[in-house]
């Protein structure tokens, strides 16, 4: 989520995992550094070594349909809205070296994204640390064998994949895989040299293996699950691939090679070589490895670990390990009963969970949710586990609705008996809690509650409950001193020097993180209205106040309302006056001119319908003001839960009625302090049609040019939680329509579930233009086309680069030519989830948080061979945590631009954020883009068909999923024409 301003009472969709930005006092605390000035001891960036609507239009009347255009007339606030007419690591001790030589990048070579054909020089020269490990490019080939299950041919487990290679390897033919070879849990297996496999490179190997699957000839109810098959044989084919030379890697980081299949699949083979030692130790998920070191058990159910991230890449004239500290959720080990009691809160009395004792389905249904997939063993009280079938876990499916006394099941003989007689009978265990539900396996299995142990470091890979963030955020944070730590301490957990496989390899990690040169970029300075004691501001650290400072632009406020949902017992009506008074005083220190000091204040029943009751408030405005106009902002108090009433307000005002509204909790807004307010002024003067600030032509010449009428895009796709089936995926774009690139206006669709690119960016560019061309042409006399487009996407992946240029980019270009018109084109991804980390070396290089300061930016050392990309942190940094800079990939740029250039735009795009008076730390339009979407839901009628698909369409038939998705086509509404010209979503 973008940082919030106290303000903000608007529940939040999605998290970033961008810093919030926030800084605490104190002094400067910066990793130490041996040196007081120039590059410090240890610096080893540089050459690498070998190896290494018109004003005045009508308003729609309460009550009357809107119709919809492609451009409708632009909105003037100051008439109807609606309502009526009108450091503690050493650094590593190594000669500091000149500036990184570009790589000489040969004609030939072929890249995804834009050439780099130089390093940015602006800004203050310093010295960082980075989580990069130098490794070496192992010697000769590696040689890639596709693995096949013969005799099966399907998709098996990943620990069984595992375990009937390393009986391949250690028991089956050790002379063939002799040194071992390095295997990817799934189809590929990578060597060191070539396997004796035959003229053919081909062979298939035939052995017995203990299969950990239920017998399809008996149920587990019957059984009580210890029926298994016996020894069952595997038939596993070994076929070469490919050999590949790790010369093509040596050309590659030295820009001499393109970024090919060779290239790729040696990558993929370093990184299985890495990854394959802890992942036979350790619990992994994906690249992240995971230890029970250093957990916190945070109630829920769930126990959250340390873990370690660690990934293989290539940069500059190099091949670089990253390294980084992760946080894993497991579910917390134990017995099941004890596991369900701490995720629904309950006391330590497992008759809770008995249906029969007046247990709520809807609670067994959420629990169900939550325990779903989840790998259990079979465990009888006061009974040792004996034979596989009781060794070996498997995997809840649901929970019955009634206890193990009345679940019954007829065996083979025809008797009919309840799981708890069977029990009693089989296995002389009488259950304890037959009331209990029980739980019933992905094979029919159905087994009482109390017999069923989870393991531990089992991953809970359902979306984290909202309650439950907080506690993640306080084991997951850490300063940057004690996160560098815990990253070189977490190279003695992944143990490289120990991996048999590395040695094998060839590969050697070096144990010292990198310092690499960074440089810190001069401030954007920021324009207020002239009519500010300080209409200029220079931010310090990615901060500064609106103290003496006037909005750039305002729209006067003649008519508003305040609507209460708090009883009045709990929110009086004299906090309400002050709440006026609050908004009236600080509406004129920001420069807001409000005609109306005694708005209509209303409490209403959250119960009733809140759409009728906001119009009946607004009517009772409309006959105030004598018909002159309803409100043109509606004030709403909250209570604490009120997520059902935020969507209704926020569907009537955005897309029902046009009208700007403003949501407050009312805990937050008791007694609020003026910088409360100001928080608040910064999204009601937006939502208006206002602009907060705007870029000093001066600082960014390459946005405000005024001969290259330029807009900047940002595009963002939302996609559904895991396990849902049956809703979309939400798109978003949004585009600047003023020449200070400061307001916004923003499209958003549904589309196909879990498709990255998005599919109607043509329809929505075409929009996007169209509301420029107006507001160019109405607001400030102007009529130029834009000749330049900086389109910033969010949310790809580097495999995706490619789909972007290719699916995307098209559609943009047949957006403009819809228009006539060809302006040139960058495109940028930007990048937030990855793990590297930057840390100042010298206390003066870091600010209060003891980050990198705000505009450190890093193109060289650790970037792309050959692409133009660079690292960007241009926010503030948060006491207690280490801040992550956003990752820039030019995919496309017509534009020609500078790296100088571009980071200086895209760094000033990060100061334009209207939400707050602070640096965010991707560009705004990104920002918004990731707002608009989480808001998607609010374009669907409150408490209709597609607010429960939201919550429950979970296990659906493919028929049924693709029919609840046409459904959320057909039924989403665009915003209210008024409300297109504004930036409704701050």
């Amino acid at each position: 989520m973008p940082p919030r301003t106290p303000a903000g009472a608007v529940p939040g969709d999605r998290g970033r995992g961008a810093s919030r930005g926030g800084s605490s006092g104190g002094q400067s605390r910066g990793l130490p550094s041996t040196g007081s000035s120039g590059p410090p001891s240890g610096y080893r960036g540089g050459p690498p070594s070998s190896g290494g609507a018109p004003a005045g239009a009508r308003g729609v009347s309460w009550g009357l349909p809107r119709g919809r255009g492609i451009a409708p007339p632009l909105p003037d606030r100051t008439t109807s809205a609606g309502f009526g007419p009108a450091g503690a690591i050493a650094p590593p001790t190594q000669p500091a070296t000149s500036r990184q030589t570009l790589p000489d990048t040969s004609a030939h070579i072929t890249t995804v994204g834009v050439k780099r054909k130089a390093f940015g020089t602006s800004g203050r020269e310093v010295y960082v640390y980075t989580n990069h490990f130098v490794t070496t490019i192992p010697e000769g080939d590696i040689y890639h064998y596709d693995v096949i299950d013969g005799a099966n041919n399907r998709t098996l487990p990943l620990r069984l994949n595992m375990e009937i290679i390393t009986r391949l390897q250690t028991a089956v033919a050790p002379d063939v895989f002799t040194p071992r070879v390095v295997y990817d849990w799934r189809k590929n297996i990578f060597a060191p040299r070539k396997l004796p496999l035959g003229p053919t490179d081909r062979q298939e190997f035939s052995f017995t293996l203990t299969d950990p699957s239920p017998s399809s000839q008996a149920t587990e109810s019957e059984t009580g699950g210890e029926h298994r098959r016996g020894p069952r044989v595997y038939n596993v084919k070994l076929e070469l691939v490919k050999r590949i030379n790790t010369e093509v890697l040596r050309r590659f980081v030295a820009g001499k090679q393109s970024h090919d299949n060779d290239v790729l699949t040696a990558i993929t083979a370093l990184n299985v070589a890495v990854r394959m030692q802890p992942s036979l130790d350790y619990p992994f998920n994906v690249r992240s490895f995971f230890t029970s070191q250093e957990k916190k058990d945070i109630g829920g159910g769930i126990v959250l670990w340390r873990g370690y991230f660690q990934s293989v890449r290539p940069a500059i004239g190099r091949m670089l390990v990253n390294v980084d500290i992760t946080t894993g959720s497991m579910y917390k080990p134990g017995n099941m009963l004890d596991v369900a009691l701490d995720f629904l809160g309950r006391q330590r009395d497992p008759n809770l969970l008995a249906p029969s004792r007046g247990f709520p389905d809807r609670e067994r249904l959420r629990l169900q949710r939550f325990l779903s997939g989840v790998r259990v063993l079979v465990q009888i009280p006061g009974q040792s586990p004996s034979g596989p079938a009781l060794r070996y876990p498997r995997t809840v499916a649901k929970l019955t609705p009634v206890g193990s006394s009345q679940l019954s099941f007829t065996n083979r003989e025809g008797v009919t008996l309840t799981v708890a007689q069977y029990f009693q009978s089989v296995h002389n265990y009488t259950v304890r809690f037959p009331d209990v539900l029980c739980v019933q396996f992905t094979s029919g299995a159905q087994i009482p509650m109390e017999c069923c142990v989870v393991p531990e470091g089992q991953f809970m890979r359902k979306q984290n409950p909202p309650n439950k963030v907080t506690d993640m955020l306080s084991f997951s944070a850490k300063n940057p001193a004690q996160r560098l730590k815990s990253i070189q301490e977490g190279l003695t957990t992944l143990a490289y020097g120990q991996s048999e496989y590395l040695r094998e390899f060839g590969m050697h990690i070096q144990e010292t993180h990198l310092t690499v040169k960074a440089r810190v970029l001069d401030t954007p300075t920021l324009r207020y209205s002239d009519k500010s004691k300080q209409p200029t501001i220079k931010p310090r650290d990615g901060e500064w106040n609106l103290i003496d400072k006037k909005f750039y632009q305002t729209v006067p406020i003649q008519r508003w309302i305040v609507v209460i949902y708090q009883r009045q017992q709990r929110f009086r009506l004299q906090s309400a006056q002050d709440l006026v008074a609050g908004f009236v005083s600080m509406f004129q220190a920001v420069g807001i001119e409000v005609r109306e000091i005694d708005p209509i204040i209303s409490y209403q029943d959250a119960s009733g319908n809140i759409a009728e009751q906001l119009r009946g408030v607004g009517r009772q405005c409309l006959h105030k003001h004598h018909n002159q106009g309803g409100p043109q902002l509606v004030v709403v108090v909250l209570p604490e839960v009120s997520a059902d009433i935020y969507h209704s307000v926020k569907h009537f005002g955005d897309i029902t009625q046009g009208v700007a509204t403003q949501c407050l909790n009312s805990s937050n807004c008791t007694r609020a302090r003026p910088q409360y307010y100001a928080n608040v002024c910064l999204k009601i003067n937006v939502k208006m049609g206002g602009i907060n600030a705007i870029p000093d032509a001066r600082s960014v010449p390459a946005l405000t040019d005024p001969h290259n009428p330029t807009i900047v895009m940002g595009a963002d796709v939302m996609h559904p939680a895991p396990g849902s089936q049956g809703r979309p995926s939400f798109t978003s774009l949004i585009g600047s329509v003023d020449s200070d690139t400061s307001r916004y206006v923003a499209e958003c669709r549904p589309q196909t579930a879990r498709v990255e690119m998005i599919e109607n960016l043509k329809d929505m560019a075409e929009n996007i233009l169209s509301l420029y061309k107006n507001y160019r042409t109405i607001k400030e006399n102007k009529s130029f086309d834009p000749k330049r487009i900086i389109f910033f996407r969010d949310g790809v992946s580097e495999g995706e680069f490619k789909q972007v240029l290719e699916k995307e980019l098209p559609q943009l270009k047949a957006a403009c030519a819809t228009f006539g018109i060809e302006p040139k084109i960058t495109v940028l991804i930007v990048g937030k989830r990855h793990h590297v980390r930057f840390f100042p070396t010298r206390p003066n290089d870091a600010d209060r948080s003891g980050n990198c300061r705000a505009g450190t930016v890093i193109d060289s050392d650790i970037t792309h061979p050959t692409e133009f990309d660079f690292y960007l942190q241009s926010h503030s940094g948060q006491a207690g945590s280490t801040s992550r800079s956003a990752h820039y990939s030019v995919l496309y740029d017509v534009n020609n631009f500078t790296p100088d250039s571009l980071q200086a735009l895209s760094y000033a795009l990060c100061h334009v954020y209207a939400r707050a008076t602070r640096a965010v730390s991707i560009p705004a339009p990104i920002y918004y883009a990731g707002i608009v979407c989480a808001r998607a839901k609010l374009h669907y009628p409150p408490g209709g068909t597609q607010g429960d698909l939201a919550e429950s369409a979970t296990q659906l038939s493919s028929t049924e999923a693709d029919r609840q998705m046409e459904i959320f086509r057909s039924t989403f509404k665009t915003v209210h024409d008024k409300t297109r010209y504004l930036m409704y979503f701050s």
